[in-house]
Formats: structure tokens, C-alpha cells, sequence
């Protein structure tokens, strides 16, 4: 029976370290963060990355001219909008893991095709 314990527990901790290394990260940032997730994970593995981490590598203002849109819609720009203006944490619109919706869908039915959620 102890040794039954001993293998289940072994098996148990291999398929625990098996799904932690396969989570999926998205090809753009393959290059960046190769398999160090604390490049990101600066608050510590089960937590959002801070905005500061984002920021190391995103420029607010650059995101903000990117995703501009024309003059009579300038306040539906996700990353410069009349709610937030630029301030808007990033973890509310986008997530490495897995897809998510915009902050603003919740309310708004304006798209935003080229959406890295």
C-alpha cells in the first residue's frame, strides 16, 4: 500500500508539472518569453501580470496611435478612450492564456477586428 502511495504521488506531480508547462502562450510573444513565465509573472505565477510588466515592452502611447481610429470615433479607441483614457489595465482586455473579451463589449457594440484578447 505504500508503495501504491508513493507511485500515485509521483504520477500526480508529473501530470501537475505537465499542465503547467503546457500552457499556451501566444506566438507573438513566443520570441520574448521563450518559457520563463516570470518574465511576465512578475507578481508571481498564479497572479495577472502588473501593468508594469505589459509596459516594459508596450508603449501606451504607439498602442494608442496603432489603434486609433478615425476623428469621429476617436473615443472608441481601446487603448485612449473617454472612460479610462490611457488607463485602462491591460489584463481587463487581454489575457496570454486564453481569449478575451474587451472591457467595453460590455456595454458597446463597436468591434475591434485586429483584437489581441
Amino acid at each position: 500500500m505504500k508503495n501504491f502511495n508513493i507511485i500515485l504521488g509521483l504520477v500526480l506531480l508529473g501530470l501537475t508539472s505537465l499542465s503547467v508547462q503546457s500552457a499556451e502562450i501566444r506566438d507573438y510573444h513566443k520570441d520574448v518569453i521563450g518559457k520563463d513565465c516570470k518574465t511576465c509573472h512578475d507578481n508571481g505565477i498564479k497572479q495577472f501580470p502588473s501593468d508594469q510588466s505589459c509596459l516594459q515592452c508596450h508603449d501606451v502611447d504607439d498602442l494608442a496611435k496603432k489603434t486609433a481610429r478615425s476623428e469621429e470615433d476617436k473615443w472608441q479607441n481601446p487603448h485612449n478612450n473617454l472612460h479610462y483614457g490611457k488607463d485602462v489595465p491591460c489584463q481587463e482586455c487581454h489575457s496570454e492564456h486564453k481569449t478575451k473579451q474587451p472591457l467595453c463589449s460590455n456595454c458597446h457594440t463597436f468591434k475591434f477586428d485586429k483584437h489581441k484578447g
